[in-house]
């Protein structure tokens, strides 16, 4: 599973659209953003998922600055991979989560995904 953390509604942002690329391409996701609502029938939660789901991936397109409170959780989830989309990275947060053991790629889900790479 990859969550998206930070997803947006509006279609124009790239949150929206690694979440349509990848609902369309048969993963399966948790949306995570600051309001409800629904990409590809797929809802937006606001809550974070129980740390017993097994998420592969965490996509993030938050600044760092609103990322820093949100490591723990990160760490929590103990996901195998973050991957800090551009302007999500910061030198800190990703040497806190490789000390959790979780494998850290500053690079654009976008380009992942349309590249084979993801």
């Amino acid at each position: 599973m990859v969550l998206i953390l930070g997803v947006s509604e509006n279609p124009q942002r790239y949150s929206n659209q690694a979440a349509r690329l990848l609902i369309g391409n048969g993963y399966k996701v948790w949306l995570l953003g600051s309001r409800p609502g629904t990409i590809f029938s797929e809802a937006i939660k606001i809550e974070w998922p129980d740390p017993m789901l097994k998420i592969h991936t965490i996509t993030v397109y938050l600044a760092p600055d609103r990322l820093e409170s949100l490591i723990d959780k990160i760490c929590d989830l103990r996901p195998q991979r973050v991957i800090l989309n551009p302007g999500a990275e910061h030198d800190g947060h990703s040497q806190r989560l490789i000390e959790a053991g979780i494998q850290v790629e500053q690079a654009c889900t976008l380009v992942l995904l349309s590249t084979g790479q993801f």
